[in-house]
């Protein structure tokens, strides 16, 4: 059973530096594991017809993949790459690219190194340990990248984008999945306001920032296809899913996530929270 200090958990949800993020994915990232059965982080792209969240999160995985055009490409760059799981299908998809996973979880890229040796993975992926605003990358190197449910957390945000420009060669892509906040909603998020762990950027913001540097060419919305569907299977499978969580944390944590997850809902069907995926292309 793993023990936690509430007050310390709060801190790091107020401060939410980049050490505070660290230490919360570390806490928090067996929950998702134990919920879903696999190594996926993201909240998933759902069909009606899912019986699982690997199905949503491999949907959401090429959904990406395919807004990345990743068909075409030699090189990306995984930003905020988490335990590497959408690189390995990414590269089992496109075993031509060579992909670089950056995050600044020492611990989770160590994790993702023991896979990727112990299922002898495509030798095209290598990992890098460092910040998703200042990437120790040269200057025009890399073709595509990739924030797959990360960027809420980078901080300032322009920073990221400022480096993804940087980084990418012309005509390169950049392609991001980010949940967001719609205009004043911050009041009206309630347990969400503490729980949701992250930025509580707003899609005007996001916008505006990436517009700075690159020219969007594709915004789609599919928070009603993420956030309801999976509180759905959740409350679906309450009592398997606590009995598994419960193996490893304590009451209380599966109590809170289970009142987010139907705070999440709610606020999603009341549009005060959406999920974009956004394609956007280095332009000179």
């Amino acid at each position: 059973m793993l023990k936690f200090n509430p007050i310390e958990m709060a801190l790091w949800t107020f401060r939410r530096n980049e050490n505070d993020v660290v230490n919360l994915y570390n806490a928090l990232s067996p929950v998702m594991q134990l919920a879903t059965g696999g190594n996926m982080l993201n909240f998933g792209y759902w069909h009606k017809d899912d019986t699982s969240p690997i199905d949503a999160q491999n949907r959401l995985c090429a959904k990406i993949a395919q807004l990345t055009e990743l068909d075409s490409a030699n090189t990306l760059l995984d930003v905020g790459s988490g335990l590497s799981s959408p690189s390995m299908m990414w590269s089992r998809l496109y075993p031509s690219v060579s992909i670089l996973c950056l995050n600044i979880n020492y611990n989770q890229l160590q994790l993702a190194k023991q896979t990727l040796n112990k299922n002898r993975v495509n030798s095209m992926i290598n990992v890098i340990n460092s910040t998703a605003t200042k990437f120790p990358l040269p200057s025009n190197s890399m073709e595509r990248i990739i924030a797959l449910e990360s960027a809420q957390h980078f901080k300032p945000f322009h920073n990221f984008i400022s480096e993804s420009y940087r980084v990418l060669k012309n005509d390169g892509i950049l392609t991001f999945a980010i949940p967001v906040t719609t205009k004043n909603s911050n009041m009206k998020l309630g347990i969400l306001s503490l729980t949701w762990s992250s930025e509580h950027y707003s899609e005007d913001f996001i916008i505006s920032k990436t517009c700075e540097k690159f020219r969007i060419t594709k915004k789609i919305k599919i928070g009603s296809n993420v956030f309801e569907p999976l509180t759905d299977y959740y409350i679906k499978n309450r009592q398997i899913l606590r009995k598994n969580i419960l193996t490893t944390y304590p009451s209380y944590v599966e109590n809170i996530l289970f009142k987010s997850l139907l705070k999440m809902k709610k606020v999603s069907h009341e549009k005060l929270i959406d999920y974009l995926l956004i394609k956007c292309v280095k332009c000179n």
